[in-house]
């Protein structure tokens, strides 16, 4: 189309139409693989995507309002600078949120924990004790144990790396399967009264998600703590099987 018969707010909005399915496309990939809910708003995610989206929605069709001028010479030279650094912008946005993307939940002694991608240090990834445990999951965090070793060596070596910072969680030499950590699991477990008496407030977000479940009850429903760099959540948990049900944005303490 010439820029000769078109006006500045029709180049706009043409910007703005591009700008929006761009950015419908990687909401979709953060929201529905990268960071499933509640976990987006748990690390701490949703600021930089809203400084994503503002940028891709709103900086790059304001400044095509500003300089574009029909037939204006250098105009092409102009525009590509736009998108450019509009693309500049969001790869970086990208990455940032790709590399703080949550790839496991770890199931240890009495809680999970929350282990995003730039938490795990790319030598202690590569001694996973099984191949799935050596790579960073890209649909969504993959649910794991880590049991603390009964050897004698090994648990003085994980007590020597925790008091570095280096909790089990994020040394997945140890991971095994969550099915093998869940009857361990349970025994630490917590009754959901207990939850609602620690935490008023929760008692509206149990009732619905249990009326939704109507399988599940209040009887054969039990909690754990799940941790975040940010923030605490609450991962409720069939009190049977072991099976995890779902993580709710309740503050466990």
């Amino acid at each position: 189309m010439s820029h000769t018969r078109m006006s500045r707010w029709k180049a706009a909005a043409i910007h703005l139409g591009i700008s929006a399915t761009i950015a419908l496309c990687v909401g979709a990939l953060v929201f529905g693989l990268w960071y499933p809910p509640p976990y987006f708003k748990a690390t701490g995610a949703s600021v930089l995507m809203l400084l994503l989206i503002g940028v891709d929605l709103v900086l790059g069709p304001m400044l095509t309002l500003i300089v574009f001028k029909a037939g204006k010479k250098g105009m092409r030279f102009d525009l590509t600078v736009i998108a450019a650094a509009q693309a500049i912008a969001l790869v970086y946005g990208l990455h940032v949120i790709t590399v703080a993307r949550p790839v496991f939940i770890v199931a240890s002694v009495d809680r999970f924990n929350l282990v995003t991608a730039e938490d795990l240090d790319p030598r202690d990834l590569a001694q996973g004790s099984t191949p799935a445990f050596r790579t960073l999951s890209w649909t969504g965090p993959r649910l794991v144990g880590a049991p603390v070793p009964t050897d004698p060596a090994e648990h003085n070596a994980v007590v020597e790396a925790a008091m570095q910072g280096k909790d089990i969680q994020l040394l997945p030499k140890y991971y095994v399967s969550y099915t093998k950590t869940a009857p361990a699991l349970l025994k630490r477990a917590k009754p959901l009264a207990g939850l609602r008496r620690i935490n008023p407030h929760a008692g509206p977000a149990l009732d619905h998600w249990l009326a939704k479940h109507p399988d599940q009850t209040g009887a054969n429903t039990v909690w754990l703590p799940l941790m975040t760099r940010k923030t605490s959540l609450t991962m409720l948990v069939n009190g049977s099987t072991g099976k995890v049900l779902t993580a709710l944005p309740i503050d466990p303490w």
